[in-house]
């Protein structure tokens, strides 16, 4: 197609705008508990509404796509993010706040529906290398969001007027999107019917992967979302007295995360996909124990450790399912990503609880942090052991097969 790479360009400033109000989101949790006063609780939940409205929105759009085609889909894509910008710069309180993440959440939602199978579509013959190179992008714009935090409020401009300069971006994309010509789905491409579709979604493999996509995001997102509140005081320390450059963190690993995804095509191609996941649960799990016993500069080390970890989870996992089950079409990876979502979605206000409870055992907010991200370090390690078996049987399979 001769507006591929247009079609690649927007897809990604999509997704790059949905992860930037993702990430300035972490920034605003203390704002939001001392402005509307709201407890960790109550953030949680706001915190979840993004997870819980991109999985619905991923998984009914996910359909949709095969039916309605993906421009429609785009359309739904750009009215939430419009909505959600616009309810958080009006913001009054707990539901205002959550209806506005849940929007943005929904946006999200809709860019796992339609572009992720848009992407290996378009590029067919490196899906699993695109993918990275795509959600390098989600990375990026969460660097971005926590960056816009942390230096607009250096200079006094209020988290309403930062997701307000959020409309530029998103109607950028918007014209660029604007009557373009989307191929057919891939599912389509290969001759298959729904029923083959459904078959394919319906195989234990695909079920699995599914399962093991909700385990892999909640390690991500749960830790993710929370680290600026729970390591405010131990970075705040090194910072000065800001009650921001604990969001530092999260723009680290965020960038850490794209430099991962950008060399991901050579990394894939040594290690195969389930060797790339086994790599990723066994980083992940050593820099969330890392980060529970570390303070001062190893707070960072740790944190390089945990986004090396967790970089390679949600790309690849979408690529091998689409090297493994292609037929499942766009709503097989509307599925798992909506299993991604759904995954930090259930996580967020477990995580909120174990820190409320947390907080009344700790004398500090720093020792409170580290306890409660220790109960995620059980959720790698059992991936790990997952994927080792699973590099096992796939080894085995190669040498009988020789």
């Amino acid at each position: 197609m001769n507006n591929k790479n247009r079609l690649f360009i927007a897809s990604a400033l999509a997704l790059f705008v949905t992860a930037v109000a993702f990430g300035a989101r972490s920034g605003y949790i203390v704002l939001w508990m001392n402005e509307f006063g709201l407890t960790a609780v109550d953030v949680g939940w706001i915190a979840s509404a993004f997870l819980w409205g991109s999985t619905a929105a991923a998984l009914l759009f996910g359909l949709l796509v095969e039916t309605w085609g993906t421009a429609k889909v785009i359309v739904v894509l750009f009215l939430a993010q419009l909505a959600g910008v616009f309810l958080t710069v009006f913001a009054s309180g707990f539901w205002t706040l959550f209806l506005a993440t849940l929007f943005i959440g929904i946006a999200n939602g809709c860019v796992n529906a339609a572009c992720n199978p848009l992407v290996t579509t378009l590029y067919a013959n490196e899906k699993t290398g695109r993918l990275n190179l795509f959600h390098m992008w989600n990375a990026i714009g969460i660097a971005v969001g926590g960056l816009m935090v942390f230096f607009f409020e250096q200079v006094e401009i209020s988290w309403r007027t930062q997701m307000a300069i959020l409309l530029i971006p998103t109607l950028i994309y918007g014209l660029m999107f604007f009557r373009q010509q989307f191929p057919a789905t891939e599912r389509s491409l290969l001759g298959g019917s729904y029923k083959d579709m459904l078959k394919a979604i319906a195989s234990p493999l695909f079920l699995f992967l599914a399962f093991l996509m909700i385990l892999s995001s909640s390690v991500e997102f749960g830790a993710s979302q929370w680290i600026p509140a729970l390591f405010e005081n131990s970075v705040t320390n090194m910072f000065g007295d800001s009650a921001f450059g604990s969001v530092l963190i999260l723009v680290w690993i965020s960038l850490s995360i794209a430099l991962a995804r950008l060399v991901a095509t050579p990394v894939v191609r040594k290690l195969s996909s389930v060797g790339v996941l086994l790599m990723s649960a066994l980083l992940a799990g050593i820099g969330i124990y890392m980060m529970s016993v570390s303070t001062g500069w190893m707070v960072f080390v740790a944190a390089t450790i945990f986004a090396f970890g967790v970089a390679y989870f949600w790309p690849n996992m979408l690529g091998l399912v689409s090297e493994r089950r292609p037929m499942s079409g766009a709503l097989g990876l509307a599925i798992i990503g909506g299993m991604g979502t759904l995954g930090g979605a259930i996580i967020q206000p477990i995580i909120g609880g174990i820190y409320d409870h947390e907080l009344l055992q700790h004398s500090s907010q720093l020792d409170a942090g580290a306890a409660t991200i220790q109960y995620i370090v059980v959720i790698p390690v059992f991936l790990a052991v997952v994927f080792s078996f699973m590099l096992v049987g796939q080894r085995k399979k190669t040498t009988s097969e020789k």
